[in-house]
């Protein structure tokens, strides 16, 4: 049996090959949108994909299975549980094995078990594989979005991000019973998750990108809960924000949409048509490092460093309905467009170089930096408004005085509410978010704004006042 991980760093995302080398079949498991990875590693092993499947109808990326289904022909297994609302709508042009739990398929002689594992989301399964040439019990688990290395996923995303409401506490109910079903597995089972750690489908994901039933049974705090009430309330306590695109990817994953060959390269502009662009109103965003945009930027755009965070918070800030455009190098704007369009976001219409920048006819912005211990005093004097933008949960454990709080994410919605007589000092945990927020405040037309450096870790270990909600 050939076995072949693949991750995307960007959006924490796990896909894998299974291949039965005896007759050179291959097949997908939970792809990722750009399907060249497991084309080449296909070639690379004389192996052809003959199918692709899904363990859910994914809610933080775009599935790849349409795109290998048109390359390769590959044939689409995918979940037949879940009630109405959660059926596939494809094409009948796709070649779809509807399954539920207890099925059965094989790919030359690799068998795949469906198990239903519901929770994360109604329809979602899992698939148990044996290598029938060789071995009579299987030897692990693909486990999608229901175990994770450390952790299970998370019940409340129909709720928070697609907005169905009451489904949080049914899920974590039916997320209790699998977590039972799959802790009578035998413990030497492999387990293969799709997400590893800064996936915000889960709480507290590990880096480690395997794991087996034995380990999870031990040290995975979910599999340590007898009670099912005590289960739910530590399951949905503290679940991060999930980011707005989320709701997009359940729509996108669902119905027919473009696939990812048939997008135009993106067209590179000059100054003249940004500027038309900008005072059009349209959303660009700068790609350059948090110093540099913070020490000169073109007036109304948003600076989203190109890391690997760049596609979460891209997904926050940006319209599914409206173009975008960016300032970036050809190299990064060809990535961009690639890592966007893995989330959807194929309105990418264009983009100018960096040099741009120092070129721009206008006056350019920028924005002050400063340390906890250079601003604590006004800090404390109320001479500055304080905006912290980390996630609620982390607000919660603690936070500055008088400061207010909106999640990064939020914030293009809520800059009505920060108030602009006083400076607006800007923080997050320690700088990344942070500098997007100071963007954003800028965009939205607050001028005065200042970054502290370091955050809200760096103001903790200069020993500086911290209040506590409730404390």
């Amino acid at each position: 049996m050939l076995l072949k991980y693949f991750y995307d760093d960007k959006l924490a995302h796990a896909s894998y090959m299974v291949g039965c080398q005896a007759t050179g079949e291959a097949l997908v498991i939970d792809p990722g949108r750009d399907t060249r990875p497991y084309l080449e590693v296909a070639a690379e092993n004389d192996m052809e994909i003959v199918g692709a499947a899904e363990t859910h109808i994914h809610a933080d990326f775009l599935s790849g299975s349409r795109e290998l289904a048109r390359q390769t022909g590959a044939k689409l297994y995918l979940s037949d549980e879940g009630d109405a609302n959660w059926k596939y709508e494809f094409s009948p042009e796709f070649d779809v094995q509807l399954v539920k739990d207890g099925d059965t398929f094989k790919v030359g002689n690799i068998i795949f078990e469906v198990m239903h594992s519901p929770g994360h989301t109604p329809e979602h399964i899992s698939f148990i594989i044996t290598d029938s040439a060789g071995a009579n019990k299987p030897i692990g688990i693909f486990t999608g979005d229901f175990v994770f290395v450390g952790d299970i996923g998370r019940p409340d995303l129909l709720e928070e991000a697609a907005g169905i409401k009451g489904t949080a506490e049914p899920g974590a109910r039916q997320m209790f019973k699998s977590i039972q079903r799959f802790k009578q597995l035998p413990d030497y089972m492999q387990v293969w998750p799709a997400h590893g750690a800064g996936s915000a489908c889960g709480k507290a994901l590990g880096a480690i990108p395997s794991s087996t039933v034995g380990y999870e049974k031990l040290f995975n705090t979910a599999m340590s809960y007898e009670d099912e009430d005590q289960f739910v309330k530590a399951l949905l306590d503290g679940q991060p924000e999930p980011p707005f695109y989320f709701a997009m990817m359940k729509k996108l994953n669902k119905v027919d949409r473009n696939v990812f060959d048939e997008l135009p390269e993106p067209e590179r502009m000059d100054l003249e048509q940004l500027k038309e662009k900008l005072d059009a109103g349209a959303m660009v965003i700068d790609t350059r490092p948090a110093d540099v945009f913070a020490a000169g930027h073109i007036s109304g755009t948003i600076n989203i460093p190109e890391d690997n965070s760049f596609t979460n918070w891209a997904g926050w800030m940006l319209d599914y309905e409206q173009p975008f455009y960016l300032i970036a190098s050809q190299n990064s704007a060809r990535q961009a467009m690639r890592d966007l369009t893995y989330i959807g976001l194929d309105n990418f219409n264009g983009y100018v170089t960096p040099d741009a920048v120092e070129q721009w006819p206008d006056a350019l912005q920028s924005y002050a930096i400063t340390t906890p211990e250079e601003v604590a005093e006004q800090v404390a004097n109320g001479d500055v408004t304080v905006l912290d933008v980390r996630g609620t949960s982390e607000w919660n454990e603690g936070h500055l005085p008088y400061a207010q709080h909106i999640m990064l994410g939020y914030l293009p919605d809520r800059v009505a509410e920060v108030p602009t007589d006083k400076p607006v000092v800007v923080h997050c945990r320690t700088s990344n978010r942070s500098a997007i927020a100071a963007s954003v405040l800028q965009a939205k037309g607050i001028t005065n704004v200042i970054k502290m450096q370091n955050g809200y870790t760096g103001w903790a270990a200069a020993g500086l006042p911290i209040e506590r909600n409730g404390a």
